[in-house]
């Protein structure tokens, strides 16, 4: 299945991974590779290129940064079967991990923040640190209902790219609307029938949600970390509510929490200047460049969490 073709001067990956099955996944690296090993991991509906201005810093810190396309996303190829829960994008990030062959800190937005999540508090990676943006076992249904009307729109596809900036500038109106939309291109494809559509499998939207397992499963995972922890929250957020971060924060007594002023839900893109000074800051002290990380690595065990079954994350 395909999206369309790809548009001119969208950008190619430079990375390719093997995830569950063979399925191939597309990413860029930044950085020295012999430094700490970060793997940030994109929201739902979005990309690897969300990350490239984190990327660009942290590698210039002397991180080796990797942002990969989940598997129906970007470049990244689609699931034959459908399948999207978080039992298989762990089980996607664990076969990333083991390929570059080093403990990574994990950063993770939305849906990437949930894997990230999981994926350590069910012991699959071993990880030295864990930064959630704008995510945590509770969320809001609002926040969640605007993500999904945004994503429903025009589902055969746009005109032209004004009506693609026509539809963020409605989900993020706070956001200045570019003046050259060039950038949207390594988001879209173009279909035969000459539509622009957004570079997912649509199937990724439709699949079914339940979100009181899902609570359930993040909160017991949440109870598991042991590992240096960052919680970053948009301070405009109709996603993750001060309440919901504040719940987190007892679930996790350890973990240290920024508010970003003037930040919605996509809070790198939104203030990404405080954004990446609160992770770099965070990554300093806990997989200094140079040193040893905080959190000694273990031989990890893998056990599920919370209620039985596999469960599709919030985007």
């Amino acid at each position: 299945m395909s999206a369309g073709r790809r548009l001119p001067g969208t950008p190619e990956p430079t990375q390719y991974w093997t995830g569950v099955n063979g399925l191939k996944l597309a990413g860029d690296a930044w950085g020295n590779p012999q430094g700490p090993l970060v793997i940030l991991q994109h929201g739902g509906g979005q990309t690897r290129h969300a990350w490239k201005g984190a990327g660009e810093v942290l590698g210039n810190a002397g991180y080796h940064a990797v942002a990969f396309d989940a598997r129906g996303h970007g470049d990244s190829e689609w699931a034959a079967d459908g399948l999207y829960g978080q039992d298989v994008m762990v089980q996607d990030l664990k076969c990333v991990v083991e390929q570059l062959g080093r403990r990574p800190a994990l950063v993770g937005a939305s849906m990437g923040g949930g894997t990230s999540l999981v994926a350590v508090g069910e012991d699959h990676v071993d990880a030295t640190a864990l930064v959630l943006v704008d995510i945590a076992p509770r969320v809001e249904p609002e926040g969640v209902a605007k993500i999904f009307a945004f994503m429903s729109q025009r589902p055969e596809g746009f005109d032209s790219l004004e009506e693609v900036a026509d539809a963020i500038a409605g989900y993020q109106p706070y956001r200045k609307r570019p003046k050259n939309l060039d950038g949207l291109a390594k988001n879209l494809r173009l279909t035969a029938e000459g539509k622009y559509r957004w570079h997912w499998d649509p199937r990724f939207r439709t699949i079914g949600r339940d979100y009181t397992k899902r609570l359930e499963r993040l909160a017991d995972c949440a109870r598991n970390l042991t590992l240096p922890t960052l919680l970053v929250r948009g301070g405009m957020s109709d996603l993750l509510s001060e309440e919901g971060a504040k719940e987190f924060l007892v679930l996790c007594p350890h973990a240290e929490f920024v508010n970003v002023a003037g930040a919605g839900h996509m809070v790198a893109g939104d203030r990404n200047d405080i954004f990446r000074q609160a992770v770099i800051e965070f990554l300093s002290r806990a997989v200094p460049v140079g040193g040893q990380p905080v959190k000694p690595a273990h031989q990890p065990q893998p056990r599920h969490a919370g209620p039985p079954g596999d469960v599709n994350d919030v985007p």
